[in-house]
């Protein structure tokens, strides 16, 4: 019971982790309508922005790391992904998959093809017992830190003139530009929010996982699962989803860990033959 009690621990970390990559995926999805399969290449370059600037001024300095790839994600939505949108969602799954080789081959061009160690900060490489539950301190911090991250952008999102615009938005495009709201502006700004929590969720689980190229396969694929089984730009969803499959996979990895990746994809098949829009999913009149 201790160890299972641990690692459903251990899988509520690796869930909110997962929810920070989803739930900016499906803010990209609902409000431009995009397919991002780049969307784990800018994890992974948070993981790596983290990793530089670490190594180069310290962990203070981490904190900018989100901030340099909501900037690279700004730059990239005006050069590329602007030229997308009203497309077949074929296009914008072919040209985000071309744009994510391309990061990765620029992430082992710049910092090769090895894993790069990522230590967490001295203060926090303790142990935390509660009980019987056994965590580092590095993961009770990620637990914290994730919790106030979705609860301030849940704040964001439902409190102020911009959030308000981003959900309108994500239902009815035509209605907000309608409005005299400059849609474009909007539309950058959510693919630079988007890309800014995948990479957020990089720093966090830089320190938990090996920082490589691989990063970015690793982490796509939960997304789409945790999107697939929470619904269609549904907050509650992603998180109640996240939380779920990080769970799964982590009592799968400690007693079959063979089938801990094939764990989520049944999670999801068992939720989507019961409820086929996802657990918290609605209608959406623009995609049906």
């Amino acid at each position: 019971m201790e160890i299972i009690l641990s690692q459903a621990a251990n899988g509520l970390v690796l869930g909110f982790i997962y929810v920070l990559i989803a739930v900016g995926l499906s803010i990209t999805f609902g409000m431009l309508g995009i397919v991002n399969f780049a969307h784990g290449a800018f994890f992974a370059l948070g993981a790596y922005f983290a990793y530089e600037l670490k190594m180069r001024f310290g962990w203070p300095a981490v904190v900018f790391a989100p901030l340099l790839v909501a900037a690279i994600g700004i730059v990239v939505e005006i050069v590329v992904i602007r030229r997308l949108y009203g497309k077949d969602p074929l296009v914008s799954l072919v040209i985000t998959f071309a744009l994510a080789l391309l990061i990765e081959a620029i992430i082992r061009f710049v910092w090769g093809a090895d894993g790069k160690p990522l230590a967490p900060p001295e203060f926090l490489s303790g142990f935390v017992e509660l009980g019987p539950i056994f965590m580092t301190q590095y993961r009770v911090a990620v637990l914290g830190f994730t919790i106030l991250a979705l609860v301030a952008l849940w704040a964001f999102m439902n409190f102020t003139p911009y959030g308000r615009i981003l959900k309108a938005g994500s239902r009815d495009p035509e209605m907000v530009d309608m409005l005299g709201i400059n849609l474009p502006l909007v539309l950058t700004g959510v693919f630079g929010l988007g890309c800014g929590l995948a990479a957020l969720a990089g720093v966090l689980a830089g320190p938990l996982w090996t920082v490589s190229p691989s990063m970015a396969a690793n982490a796509i694929m939960p997304a789409f699962v945790i999107v697939a089984i929470g619904g269609l730009g549904s907050f509650a969803g992603a998180l109640v989803a996240g939380l779920a499959v990080g769970v799964v996979m982590s009592l799968t990895i400690q007693f079959w860990p063979q089938a801990s990746t094939a764990s989520m994809y049944a999670l999801m098949l068992l939720v989507l033959l019961l409820r086929p829009r996802g657990l918290l999913g609605t209608r959406w009149e623009r995609f049906e």
